[in-house]
């Protein structure tokens, strides 16, 4: 199939959700042995907004100001007695983190999808919103 020439974007279309998923699972696997490890069990959804009920919990107003979130008891608060009722998940929401890469520019799709599903995982770990915001400054 030719490519389309960039007057012609009828034959464009948005990354789906799958192809999100795709680059949130080659995130996943590429992170150190004892870091994927730990995140054994840990699912991935992409779907394209938030929900109405998590905004209004978050207190977030704009939907495009959430790109993810993790669903679950963090590492540092579990015990062994515990018995997980539900699987700990990170969803990561399709069209703020297109948004955010159309409005952003320099940077690639992977490379959002990536810092989304790790401060997803973040929180997995355990670390606050303030802790994982402290670390972006420093790394920028």
């Amino acid at each position: 199939m030719a490519q389309p020439t960039p007057s012609d974007w009828s034959a464009l279309a948005a990354p789906s959700a799958a192809a999100l998923h795709e680059i949130a699972e080659r995130t996943l696997h590429a992170l150190p042995d004892p870091v994927r490890a730990r995140c054994e069990g840990l699912g991935i959804v992409v779907e394209d907004w938030p929900d109405e009920e998590v905004l209004a919990a978050l207190g977030i107003e704009d939907p495009l100001e959430l790109t993810g979130l993790y669903e679950g008891t963090p590492l540092t608060d579990r015990s062994v007695t515990d018995q997980p009722t539900t699987p700990d998940l990170v969803r990561l929401y399709r069209l703020p983190i297109l948004f955010e890469w159309a409005e952003r520019g320099e940077v690639t799709l992977g490379e959002i999808v990536a810092h989304v599903l790790i401060h997803e995982i973040a929180h997995h770990f355990g670390f606050s919103d303030a802790a994982i915001a402290a670390i972006d400054r420093w790394w920028e």
